[in-house]
């Protein structure tokens, strides 16, 4: 670029990242996604540099922090040391390049660094004077924040006096961490403002600093807010020698600090932690967005000094976005295997998470008329973890006039069928309908079911436009004479899908009901269903009143229960799939009575990656010996088994007081009764 198309762009960056700012820090109503900001930001930097006559003091680069908001209510407050920024590393290279400089900088081979989960929250700053909390104080623009003593006050993991059992109470000392929501309370919050007919919060991040910036405490004290503590600014009366000391500290004080802190004692060992805490992202009950590496050493870093609005001595190494901008093309509606219709958008395809993503779920009718999305829009998008895409809200700024409301349609779009309603949801009722069997089909054949490989989305429509497939039992009567002669088939995959078929007519009985697809029994209550009936035929004998006494199934999932097995074309598919060779396999009377009350009433929940068992083989012996196997962590768990990398579910253990097992110790219980 040259100088003239420079001088013309720079303006134009400083005035959208100076308008995202105000959007995003003090009406807590971001329009940009991070990764959007973030390139703008280093487009701005990057520009500065080639040109830095062009550099004006105004620029968001000169500065550390956001203004604060006039007129906020909130007196300013001085900061004791400056709340610096922090270098971004966006790949493996960039973080490389920066530990070079270091070694050089110093003059040294190798340096040590701490390495900590960079939290997605709020920066604070608290003041405590012998040992007494003073003040708490948003990062603002650096060196000068908002008063919000009241609001942390309200906190329960800042503690309102400093701990002196371990360690001496400073005189002075300014605490720095951030305030963050966790992703179960932030659930909560967003479910609570959309009953009340509220714009849901766009992430936990605005959740947490709508509620600090709150004049009125009280809904500060409502989100449930929490404070991790990472550093100190200034201080009097006490000496560190290591950043390590200091978090060490901070916990010796009655700080939380995060679990997974590390010393790092090269670049090599830097970027597999990054490698390790990116994999537990997910398993993690708040957000983080990176890790932040920083010299260990005090010295060093005081030698190493810092620059304009950064420390040189550390980085934040950004994990690759959860959200992203981009256009809402279409909508279209897709029919699940219950028949329930479903709006799903039709992206502009864009890369989040390492995933190129084409489309997002929009829940229902009401999900996106309460956020008044609209085809045409452009949209923020959010995918975390292995979870569906969805659309967080439009961008109504960008709007031209030309965006269209989405309707929902009356008819079917497979089979035309008038739709009915049942609360928030649409459905179609005809049970013949093709996309419902085609979701049949795809479940029947899926993992945890029949386990039937080589049959896929597009095959199964390949078959069904055929007509070999018009109910879920003819997928036993296909032949391998009727498939080669088809395109894409040959002698070898269909006999290879022949061979697939035949292996796996025989199911365990927990399994052939969870293939059958009823409605609210996935595979735990189709588990329950196996154990408390000795076959099929008892199963279709029992009433609703008799399957309400299993522990565990309520009275919708008795209903279901009964009416499945009360519909003639649900019973005719059974008989034609036992007449196809399909055969149940019913559990063995090995184990005995005192066994099966082994785990009776005890519930264990699996977090972490498990090392001898995979997590569903765990989960079956749990249920063999008569306990439960639940995904969340309540005072009614009775274990949690620990595996390697746990996360949030392990943390709630402790906080409860359940008891902790590692997976060593579960084996052993386990094989007392095998």
């Amino acid at each position: 670029m040259n100088h003239a198309t420079a001088e013309s762009r720079i303006p134009e960056l400083r005035d959208l990242i100076n308008y995202y700012n105000y959007r995003y820090y003090i009406l807590s109503d971001p329009v940009v996604s991070d990764a959007e900001y973030d390139r703008l930001f280093r487009e701005l930097e990057n520009l500065e540099q080639q040109f830095p006559d062009l550099i004006t003091p105004d620029s968001p680069t000169q500065r550390v922090g956001v203004p604060r908001e006039e007129g906020s209510g909130f007196a300013s407050v001085q900061h004791i040391v400056p709340m610096l920024s922090m270098e971004d590393a966006f790949n493996e290279g960039e973080f490389l390049d920066f530990d070079r400089r270091m070694r050089e900088g110093l003059g040294l081979d190798g340096i040590e660094y701490t390495g900590e989960p960079k939290f997605d929250g709020i920066s604070m700053s608290l003041t405590y004077e012998n040992g007494i909390l003073r003040r708490g104080a948003t990062r603002g623009d650096g060196s000068a924040g908002d008063d919000v003593t009241n609001n942390v006050k309200t906190i329960k993991t800042i503690p309102l006096r400093l701990l002196d059992k371990k360690r001496t109470v400073p005189s002075l000392i300014e605490i720095r961490g951030e305030v963050i929501i966790a992703l179960s309370d932030f659930r909560t919050v967003n479910e609570e403002r959309f009953k009340n007919g509220e714009s849901p919060f766009a992430n936990p991040r605005n959740a947490a600093s709508g509620a600090v910036r709150q004049l009125d405490p009280a809904v500060a004290a409502s989100r449930n807010l929490r404070f991790f503590a990472w550093g100190i600014g200034g201080s009097e009366g006490v000496r560190f020698s290591t950043q390590w000391d200091v978090l060490m500290a901070l916990k010796d004080w009655g700080f939380q600090v995060d679990e997974h802190l590390t010393v790092c004692p090269g670049g090599e060992a830097a970027l597999e932690y990054y490698q390790n805490i990116l994999a537990i992202r997910d398993d993690l009950d708040f957000e983080i967005d990176g890790v932040v590496f920083k010299v260990n050493s005090l010295a060093a870093q005081e030698k190493l000094g810092a620059k304009t609005r950064q420390p040189r001595w550390l980085i934040a190494c950004k994990f690759p976005a959860r959200q992203e901008n981009t256009r809402l093309l279409d909508v279209k509606f897709q029919v699940g295997r219950t028949g329930i219709v479903t709006p799903v958008s039709v992206l502009q395809p864009v890369p989040i998470s390492g995933v190129t993503v084409s489309s997002a779920t929009l829940h229902n009718e009401d999900y996106y008329r309460q956020k008044d999305i609209r085809i045409g829009d452009w949209v923020l998008v959010e995918r975390a973890g292995d979870v569906i895409p969805k659309v967080v809200k439009p961008i109504v700024e960008k709007r031209d006039g030309s965006e269209k409301e989405i309707k929902m349609p009356k008819t079917c779009p497979s089979c035309h069928t008038g739709l009915e309603k049942e609360g928030a949801y649409y459905y179609c009722p005809n049970l013949n309908c093709p996309a419902q069997l085609k979701g049949h089909l795809l479940h029947l054949v899926s993992k945890r079911a029949f386990n039937i490989d080589g049959l896929g989305e597009e095959i199964i429509d390949q078959l069904m436009k055929e007509g070999l497939l018009q109910s879920p039992a003819d997928l036993f009567y296909l032949r391998k004479k009727q498939l080669i002669h088809l395109e894409r088939w040959g002698e070898k995959s269909a006999q290879n899908l022949m061979d697939q078929i035949e292996e796996n007519k025989k199911i365990e009985f927990d399994r052939f009901l969870y293939a059958l697809g009823i409605h609210g029994a996935g595979e735990f209550v189709a588990r329950l269903l196996a154990q408390n009936h000795a076959d099929l035929p008892a199963l279709k004998r029992a009433s609703e009143e008799e399957l309400m006494q299993i522990d565990g199934i309520g009275p919708k999932v008795a209903h279901a229960v009964k009416d499945f097995f009360s519909q003639p074309q649900n019973t005719e598919t059974i008989k034609k799939m036992f007449s196809a060779g399909v055969e149940i396999i019913y559990p063995e009377s090995s184990v005995t009575d005192e066994d099966a009350e082994f785990l009776r009433d005890k519930t264990f929940v699996f977090t972490g990656t498990l090392q001898k068992f995979k997590r569903d083989e765990a989960k079956d012996l749990v249920i063999k010996y008569g306990g439960k196997a639940s995904g969340s962590v309540s005072e009614k768990t009775d274990f949690v088994v620990v595996g390697a990398g746990p996360g949030s579910k392990y943390r709630k253990a402790r906080e409860l007081g359940v008891p902790v097992l590692s997976e060593n110790e579960f084996e052993e219980m386990i094989s007392r009764r095998k």
